[in-house]
This record gives structure tokens, C-alpha cells and sequence, in this order.
């Protein structure tokens, strides 16, 4: 088994390592490794002699004293037992710093009190950590919590009372939180702050410890008997009187370690207590308080292995999404550049094909944008007897058709189908929106580009690139196509078509007859009929050069040219494309560094507990 508080030493270290990480609770942080392992909170009103038991404990004078609130922050005191040297402090926030003047280490707190909460009464649940190193000691991990007060004083808000009281609540509602009640002796144990709170989150009491105060300042002819042998009020755990150094005792500096035989020699001689002499005193508590934390520790073991596994398996599965740390030659770089590159590509299909949002809009673009647009061309104006006898007389010149007018017809119809460009042209532009869209969405859909701004901002800058090449391929396939129509006409359509009775073919007819409305009415009639024939294969064939175009080529070769010059790069150029988000890398660099935590903890713990 493990040796007596090596434990409880080995839980220090952690929590101390925790606290450096920032994974503690500061009587929050639910579910972290600090919150798992158990510790005492030190829970007292004001002026019950919460801070001589802890001065007792320790054995030396460390901490502030006044009147009022002077704990305004909690107080994580770590007691680290040494075999033997000079006694000295340290404080977190000024690691390395050895104080080996406990005067030093009064005016710390209070001045790092003051830093947080100003020069005011106020308080903060911000800890302040120490931890004391002494021969003196027991390994101990002990909570010093702002005293429970019942009204404000000058210069505290109205809510002060009640700020204390959900302070203390958040640190012993913990269930691995051991509680150290402190009351005075020369009043009601019924009216105790400390046991009343106690007694709410710890009903049982099995992780109450009572501490009697002050018994030596009890009116004369009364004692605290009842209360230490459990007969008042009971707890699972015995009592502890203790007797602190009086103000005369203070003011002439004695030191605690003669305060400690004092108090010996108070219970041994004191006829009402003589008989409890060997379980009374700071010494005796700090043992006790060990021993226990030492036995809650272990009993904690599995649960607290549990604990650590879920979170390194919680820990690798961020780290896993974040990504891993990426290795220094450029071939690493290259590779990892190119799995990017893969990653952004697969979410960019799966908008295309239906497997995320997106894709649907290009159907969109070609079932409802481009058959509206095409509605709204202005043939009926175009094609407005007005029209068709200008351009009928037009193209006749000085001799007028003699029986269909052929050029009239190839000039309606050519300037028509001109009119087919706008709505086409407008198609490949709406999809290359939405295929630049897309590229924007799969960027930040895919998880792993998350980290790389700038290798971000390439990608983007290449795939919209190759959009760009192919809009244009597209706008010069779809005009084609119209070109194709205007360049060869469906002779067929028009051989179909009823021909006019012969004598409107005689050429004695007189001209102005040759262009009575009928007959140009027949001529728009024919040549609207040509061009909705063109206009329904055009609303066929646009989609499928857009799609040919634009999405399959997309799909193909989005980032080909990229590949080819990222291929060309040096270790440098490719350093440069890898540079993360800072924010990312402190991210993921705390998330190691509390991945090592938590796995040396496992480590340790295991091999500490069942030697």
C-alpha cells in the first residue's frame, strides 16, 4: 500500500497542475480533474477563529488579520510535509518565488486580495493559491472560505451576506469536498453559520467535521462537553476543541509551535476536558483531517480513473477534430496541404450531389430562372406587324419578294434569336454564383481547413479562379449554341408550313398589296412559330452546356491547376501556407499540455495506490 500522505501529496501536485492548466473549479468548473479530487473547505462565520485553527494547522502566522471581512478571496492552501530544511511558501501566480518570511506571505495574500477586488470590502471567488512547504505539516489540502456574515458594513453591497453564502455553498456542495465547520464554543451551537450550511448539503454528515473554537473564553461554570462527545449535536465524525492564542499571546508574538503546547497543556490539565485531552488540539485535527482525506482519496480511486479516462478520451477526440500537430520536412507539409485539399473537395461534391444544401439551387437557376426569362423576351413587339413590315420593305430593297419573302424571314428570325443571349448568358452567370457559394460553404464546412486560414484563403482563391475559366467556357458554349441556330435554319419547319393562293404571287399585283396586314400577319405567325421551336431547344440544350461545362468540370478539376502549383513550392512557401489560426494553436497546445496532465495523473495515481 502506499505510504501515509503520499496520496494526498501526489493530489496536491495535480491540483497544483490543474490550477497552472486552468483546469479547476475555483468552485465551479464542473467536471474537471481539480473538482474530482477531494479537498477541505475550511466554512466559519466571522470572528469564530477560522483563521488561528488554519494558523494552528500549519503552525506558523501567515495569514491576514482586522476586523470584518478579511478572507475576501478563498485561500487553496496546499501543505506539503518535508523531510526536513527550511520551511518556505510558494504562491501560483508568483512561482519560483521561495518566501521564507511568513510576515512576507501575510502581506502577499492581502495584497493579491487587493489586486482582484481592489481596496474595498468586496470579494471575489478568484483563488489564491499557496502551497507550504515545512517538516511541520501534514499533506493536506486545505480551503480557506470568506467568513459567513449575517448583515453588510460600510462600503459592502446589501448582497453581501447571501455573495458569501453561494460562494461557500459552491464549494462543499461538491460530494468530493470534505467540510471543516468551524464554530465558537461561547455560543448556541444551535445558531452556528457553519453547521447550519453543513447540515443543508450534508445532511448525513459524513463529511462534516466539527471544530469548537474558543472553549477557553466560555463563561465561567460552563463547558462544551456535550458538544464534543457528540451528544448535542451529532456527527459521523468526532468533535475537535481547540484553543487559539490569545490577543495578548498575538501582540507578543508568540509562536504557533509554543501556542501548540499551550494548548496541550490547556486540555491535559483542564478538568472537564482532561479526558479528551488526546483527541483536542490543532495538531490532532490536522492528523485526523489527513488520515481521512488519505481513506476518501483511495475510496475515490475508481471513480476518479473513470474520470480521467473519459476526459483523455474526450480530450483526443478535439484534439482529433482540431488536428494533430503537423511535422517539419516539406514533404509533411505537402501532404498535409493535398489531405486539405481532398477534405474541402468532398464536402464541395456533396453539396453538389444532394448530400448537403446547396446543389439544388443550380436546378433552381434552370427550371424557374431561365424559362421565366425567356417568357419575358419581347417577341410580340418584335414581331408586331409594325415591325415585320419594316423589316420585310427593308429587306426586300428596291425589289420587292416575289413569292415568300426570304430575306425578311432570315432577318426576323436572325434578330430574334439574338435576343436568346441575354437569358442564356444570365443562366452561366446564376451558376457560377452558386458554385462560388458552394466553394464558400465547403470551406467552412470542412473541419480540418479550420485551422489553416490562409491555406483557407488559397483554396478559395483557386477554386473561384477555376470558376472563373470555366463561366467562360460556358458563356462561349451557350452562344454557340444560339450562333448554331441563326447560322443554319430548319428547312423542314418551314416546307411544312401552308403556302398563300397563287395570285397572291403575281407579279402585277401592286406592292402595297404584297404587304397587306394578313400576309405580314402570316409572316410574324410563321416566324414565331420558328423561334418557339428554337426557344424549346434551347431550354433543353442551355442546361446541359451549363452543366457541362461549369458543374461537371467543377466537380473534375476545381483545384487541378492548384495541385500542380502547390507541387512547385518550397518549404517555406508551404510553411507559409500552414500558418493556423493563434487562437487554434493555443487552443490545441493547452489541450495537449492538459492531455499530458491527465495521463501522468492516471500514471501516477495507479502506481501510488496499489504498491
Amino acid at each position: 500500500m502506499a505510504t501515509m500522505g503520499s496520496l494526498i501529496g501526489l493530489v496536491n501536485r495535480i491540483q497544483r497542475a490543474c490550477t497552472v492548466l486552468g483546469d479547476h473549479g475555483g468552485g465551479g468548473g464542473e467536471g474537471s480533474l481539480w473538482e474530482a479530487l477531494p479537498s477541505v473547505a475550511v466554512v466559519g462565520g466571522q470572528s469564530s477563529g477560522k483563521s488561528s485553527v488554519l494558523e494552528s494547522i500549519v503552525g506558523r502566522d501567515f495569514l491576514p488579520r482586522g476586523s470584518g471581512i478579511v478572507t475576501r478571496r478563498p485561500l487553496v492552501l496546499q501543505l506539503h510535509k518535508t523531510d526536513g530544511g527550511h520551511e518556505y511558501a510558494e504562491f501560483l501566480h508568483a512561482p519560483r518565488k521561495r518566501l521564507t518570511d511568513f510576515a512576507a506571505v501575510r502581506k502577499e495574500i492581502a495584497d493579491e486580495t487587493d489586486r482582484i477586488t481592489g481596496k474595498t470590502k468586496a470579494i471575489s471567488n478568484v483563488p489564491i493559491h499557496l502551497s507550504i512547504y515545512s517538516p511541520h505539516v501534514v499533506n493536506l489540502t486545505l480551503i480557506d472560505l470568506p467568513g459567513l456574515t449575517k448583515v453588510a458594513v460600510e462600503g459592502q453591497p446589501e448582497s453581501i451576506a447571501q455573495d458569501i453564502e453561494n460562494m461557500v455553498r459552491s464549494y462543499i456542495d461538491k460530494p468530493n469536498c470534505i467540510i471543516l465547520a468551524i464554530s465558537p464554543a461561547n455560543q448556541d451551537i444551535a445558531t452556528s453559520d457553519a453547521i447550519k450550511l453543513a447540515r443543508d448539503v450534508d445532511p448525513s454528515g459524513d463529511r462534516t467535521f466539527g471544530v469548537l473554537t474558543k472553549l477557553d473564553l466560555m463563561d465561567k461554570g460552563t463547558n462544551a462537553v456535550d458538544v464534543l462527545e457528540g451528544r448535542q449535536y451529532r456527527l459521523q465524525h468526532p468533535w475537535v476543541g481547540i484553543v487559539n492564542r490569545s490577543q495578548a499571546d498575538i501582540n507578543k508574538n508568540v509562536d504557533m509551535l509554543s501556542a501548540r503546547r499551550k494548548e496541550k497543556e490547556y486540555f491535559e490539565s483542564s478538568p472537564e476536558y482532561g479526558h479528551l485531552a488526546h483527541k483536542m488540539g490543532a495538531e490532532y485535527l490536522a492528523k485526523l483531517l489527513s488520515q481521512h482525506l488519505e481513506a476518501v482519496i483511495r475510496a475515490k480511486i475508481p471513480s476518479i480513473i473513470a474520470m480521467i479516462n473519459k476526459t483523455i478520451d474526450e480530450i483526443e477526440a478535439e484534439l482529433d477534430r482540431l488536428g494533430r500537430p503537423i511535422g517539419g520536412d516539406a514533404g509533411a507539409q505537402l501532404y498535409t496541404i493535398l489531405d486539405m485539399c481532398r477534405a474541402f473537395d468532398r464536402v464541395f461534391k456533396e453539396h453538389l450531389d444532394g448530400g448537403r444544401p446547396g446543389g439544388d439551387r443550380i436546378y433552381g437557376v434552370f427550371d424557374n430562372q431561365l424559362p421565366a426569362a425567356l417568357k419575358k423576351l419581347p417577341f410580340d413587339r418584335h414581331l408586331s406587324m409594325q415591325n415585320v413590315r419594316k423589316v420585310i420593305s427593308e429587306a426586300d430593297g428596291y425589289q420587292p419578294h416575289l413569292i415568300a419573302p426570304e430575306q425578311g424571314y432570315r432577318r426576323l428570325i436572325d434578330s430574334s434569336l439574338s435576343y436568346f443571349k441575354g437569358p442564356a448568358e444570365a443562366s452561366v452567370d446564376a451558376v457560377h454564383l452558386v458554385l462560388k457559394e458552394l466553394v464558400r460553404r465547403s470551406i467552412a464546412a470542412t473541419e480540418e481547413l479550420k485551422r489553416f486560414p490562409t491555406l483557407q484563403s488559397d483554396i478559395a482563391a483557386a477554386a473561384n479562379d477555376s470558376l472563373e475559366r470555366f463561366r467562360e467556357d460556358g458563356r462561349k458554349t451557350i452562344l454557340r449554341l444560339v450562333e448554331m441556330e441563326a447560322s443554319y435554319l430548319t428547312v423542314e419547319f418551314f416546307r411544312k408550313l401552308p403556302t398563300e393562293p397563287e395570285k397572291a404571287a403575281d407579279k402585277n399585283t401592286p406592292v402595297s398589296d404584297r404587304y397587306q396586314d394578313n400576309h405580314l400577319r402570316r409572316i410574324g405567325s410563321n416566324v414565331s412559330s420558328y423561334i418557339n421551336m428554337v426557344c424549346e431547344t434551347l431550354r433543353n440544350t442551355i442546361p446541359k452546356a451549363i452543366v457541362h461545362c461549369q458543374v461537371k468540370e467543377a466537380k473534375r478539376n476545381l483545384l487541378n491547376r492548384f495541385y500542380a502549383h502547390v507541387g512547385s513550392k518550397e518549404k517555406k512557401q508551404l510553411s507559409a501556407m500552414l500558418d493556423e489560426d493563434p487562437a487554434l494553436m493555443e487552443k490545441r497546445d493547452a489541450l495537449v499540455k492538459r492531455l499530458e496532465l491527465y495521463k501522468s495523473a492516471r500514471n501516477e495515481i495507479d502506481s501510488v495506490a496499489w504498491k
